[in-house]
């Protein structure tokens, strides 16, 4: 055959990985001439199968499915393309996930907060293109996913850790990790089955994954067998170790038991402006309470030992208004049990705080605690003059003072921790309100997000929080979900949406901490640090094997298959 010679595009070169190995191109059969179309859908349509096993929907098993379809989108590309298909991959997951953002003011902070994180998920994905075709590839692109979390539970204006993918496994079997490495390896455990269900169906694809074999030789081939280990480890060890670490899931009442109630009053309308019904929210709390009080007095309910009123309960400040104070005093001496009671208190230097009050029977408010963790445009808003330049309802964004301190609220036989609302999202907060409780309190509002999916998502992180601390959490929403959740992440009772409800139930207490508590961050750090040396030596391999303009190959006559960016023949169309 005729051949002529040509300067070496690097073809072969920049498709070996370490140690010379071929990177494998994508086979024709699986993506098509038009790879990158082919792919987009593969990123786009990872991200809905991940949030269609975010709750209410009991698909947990889904999220691996969405993170395999993800890895086949960014297999063999350069860093680059795979921001581009992580961008995708995250608004996928999140433009629906975070709906409920939008459900009073519209896209103009739904959609604007959507593409934000998923430019998160974007640097996630563009680090995974670089690692995922080395040797080990899912286990590196499992932990830069989970360094990817951990950047965007941190920054900006505080971080916004909300879609977490330990937090759409409330009811699935990976919880049981929580316990031992909270919601970072929960979440590294989900990103490892999907990527390794990723090298699974690359490694079933029909082509070579080695120099082919001499002709006449028989077998499938050592080598093609041993390659299937890190596939089978990839999605065997998680289970495994999930199973495994079920039996650290504590709900041995070490501490003692409690009866507690949850008390949900609900609100008189939906909207924004449910804080202007601020002593009709007051009025439907006490009511509830004092309803509560005489089926107790009836003998028809247990009396309880502590009771969990919502954030936003009292959005009137009982220590300057009197009528507010002798209206919740009145309440918690009907109950006879000590009360925490959700207010806004306006009358404290150095400006309006979001407080847990406690409330004792006969001696009124003895300890308070002060939500620590903001809601930035919601209950501060960071760079106020200049998102005033694109809309009005920044004005009714707060000027809250955040507290500084956690506090544990010594409530009848049981020592609460408190974490308000947004408060549960994040890992360090809740963390550190566990010392010296027994039992956990996740007091919230969720009136101003109507009846969307966060509640029901906000609940499945009370779930996480339970199995990763082993403690009871006792959930109090304005307008609901209301919930009891054990220390095993089992939802024991559970209110509806927008009706007035008390919760009553015995409940272990526990003193003893998790593995997860006495580890704290290093698992999670440990991961980061691991993921993004990774992710330098793969980049570093990349760079040493990029073709040199200077060698000489001989190619045939025959016309040559066009060259990517990424300096590969383009089999798949390209990108």
């Amino acid at each position: 055959m005729l051949t002529q010679t040509v300067t070496d595009t690097g073809t072969e070169a920049a498709a070996r990985g370490s140690g010379g190995r071929a990177r494998r191109p994508w086979p024709k059969r699986l993506l098509p001439s038009r790879g990158t179309l082919v792919r987009l859908v593969l990123s786009v349509g990872g991200g809905l199968v991940l949030y269609a096993s975010f709750p209410p929907r009991p698909l947990w098993w889904l999220a691996p499915v969405g993170f395999a379809m993800l890895g086949l989108a960014l297999y063999g590309r350069r860093a680059r393309a795979g921001f581009g298909y992580g961008f995708c991959f995250g608004l996928g997951f999140l433009v629906p996930l975070l709906a409920w953002t939008g459900v009073y003011v519209g896209p103009i902070a739904w959609l604007p907060l959507s593409a934000a994180e998923s430019v998160f998920v974007a640097v996630g994905g563009a680090a995974i293109a670089v690692v995922l075709d080395r040797r080990g590839g899912p286990l590196w692109a499992a932990l830069l996913w989970v360094a990817d979390e951990a950047l965007r539970a941190r920054v900006p204006f505080g971080g916004f850790p909300w879609g977490k993918v330990a937090f759409g496994q409330a009811g699935g079997g990976y919880l049981s990790l929580a316990a031992v490495g909270g919601t970072p390896l929960v979440g590294f455990a989900v990103a490892l089955t999907g990527f390794g269900l990723t090298a699974l169906v690359l490694w079933l694809m029909p082509w070579p994954i080695r120099r082919p074999r001499p002709a006449g030789s028989a077998g499938v081939g050592w080598g093609r067998l041993r390659s299937a280990v890190i596939p089978a480890l990839a999605i065997l060890v998680p289970v495994a170790g999930s199973a495994a670490a079920w039996p650290l899931v504590g709900v041995d009442p070490n501490a003692g038991t409690a009866t507690v109630a949850a008390i949900q009053g609900n609100v008189p309308r939906l909207g924004l402006d449910f804080n202007a019904q601020r002593r009709a929210v007051l009025d439907d709390h006490v009511r509830e309470t004092e309803k509560l009080a005489a089926a107790v007095n009836a003998g028809t309910v247990a009396r309880p030992q502590l009771v969990i009123w919502p954030e936003n309960s009292s959005d009137i400040d009982p220590y300057a208004n009197p009528d507010a104070f002798a209206e919740i005093t009145q309440a918690v001496d009907a109950i006879g049990a000590p009360t925490e009671v959700g207010a806004v208190v306006i009358s404290q230097q150095p400006g309006p705080k979001n407080a847990a009050i406690l409330w004792e029977p006969g001696q009124g408010p003895v300890d308070q605690y002060v939500k620590r963790k903001l809601q930035p445009f919601g209950e501060t808003m960071p760079m106020r003059s200049f998102f005033a330049m694109f809309t009005s309802y920044v004005n009714m964004a707060g000027r809250f003072v955040p507290g500084n301190a956690p506090v544990v609220f010594p409530m009848g036989p049981a020592r609460v921790g408190i974490d308000t609302c947004y408060e549960v999202a994040f890992d360090d907060v809740v963390r550190e309100s566990v010392p010296g409780s027994t039992l956990l309190a996740v007091p919230t509002n969720n009136a101003t997000f109507g009846h969307s999916e966060m509640t029901y998502q906000q609940l499945a992180m009370d779930q996480e929080r339970a199995v990763e601390h082993g403690r009871t959490v006792v959930v109090a929403a304005t307008s609901g979900i209301s919930a009891i959740v054990l220390p095993n992440g089992e939802v024991a009772q559970q209110t509806t949406l927008f009706t007035p409800a008390a919760l009553v139930m015995s409940v272990p207490l526990r003193s003893t901490t998790t593995l997860s508590d006495r580890v704290g961050e290093w698992p999670e750090w440990t991961m980061v640090v691991a993921g993004l040396l990774a992710l330098v030596f793969a980049a570093a391999a990349r760079r040493r094997n990029r073709p040199t303009p200077t060698r000489q190959t001989e190619v045939s006559t025959q016309r040559p298959a066009p060259v990517t960016a990424a300096g590969e023949e383009d089999t798949d169309g390209g990108d």
